[in-house]
């Protein structure tokens, strides 16, 4: 049986406190409800956390209840996630990785992907999320590319399965250009990006994608991500089975030159 999804801790506490003021001041909840202009249901799921409280109705709250302030505080903590909630440990290694070797199967890697081509891939997310967050989550994949020109220099290795580069996300338009843009940062020197072409893809590629770090400390770490969750790892088996894969996986693939040449190719072809 599935855990039933919780909502962020942020929401009720937020609501609690924005049930507490109205108490405290003597604002009913229809009253609030009517100078907000939301219908009693949305206040009351909202005060119960059921909802994200909105700054509309958290300015409302505070000129009504003369809280001076003080409600209009929680919209940092109310700021939607940057990351999905099981990449967050990854997100901080990446931050601080010195060199990362990166074996994607099925999509343009987060750190090579254009702002269009990650917005349409985050916008269709399922369950749908909301457009505070799609824009939050976008504008953090973008933050994160930084890295690639950041100095002290971050050695970048990729493989990408040529399935990522044949599946069409959003239009011909959007893929070219990204296909594009994968040309041009390939020509950074502390970047290679390697085609794993489909005629000669290893088994373990099959398997999925795979992140290698190599912390400030020069040591290892893994990651691997599914459907809803991720896994960094720092055992030092676990890493090392990822590391072999990883090899075997970059042995079958296209040298540079060969990848570049075969993303123009596909590049012409839309």
């Amino acid at each position: 049986m599935s855990t039933p999804k919780q909502n962020p801790m942020a929401w009720k506490y937020c609501g609690d406190q924005l049930k507490r003021w109205r108490a405290h001041a003597g604002v009913s909840r229809e009253q609030l409800s009517q100078a907000a202009c939301y219908d009693i249901e949305s206040v009351r799921s909202m005060e119960a956390g059921r909802r994200k409280p909105s700054l509309k109705l958290l300015q409302v709250a505070d000129e009504l209840c003369d809280a001076k302030g003080m409600l209009l505080a929680a919209t940092d903590f109310l700021a939607p996630e940057k990351f999905a909630s099981y990449s967050k440990g990854y997100a901080e290694a990446e931050v601080e990785a010195i060199a990362i070797q990166w074996y994607e199967a099925l999509l343009i890697p987060g750190l090579l992907q254009t702002e269009e081509y990650a917005r349409e891939q985050i916008s269709h997310s399922y369950p749908p999320l909301d457009d505070e967050t799609v824009a939050a989550r976008v504008a953090s994949r973008m933050e994160r590319q930084e890295k690639l020109r950041r100095s002290p220099t971050v050695l970048f290795g990729f493989v990408i399965y040529e399935a990522a580069f044949r599946a069409r996300v959003g239009d011909e338009g959007i893929m070219k250009r990204q296909l594009e843009h994968i040309l041009e940062v390939g020509e950074l020197r502390n970047v290679t990006i390697q085609v794993l072409p489909v005629d000669r893809v290893a088994h373990v590629a099959l398997e999925g994608p795979m992140v290698i770090l190599e912390t400030p400390d020069h040591e290892q770490l893994g990651y691997v991500e599914g459907q809803y969750a991720g896994i960094l790892s720092a055992d030092i088996e676990k890493v090392s089975i990822l590391v072999h894969r990883h090899g075997m996986i970059r042995s079958q693939a296209l040298s540079i030159e060969e990848s570049k040449a075969l993303i123009r190719e596909m590049t012409e072809q839309l």
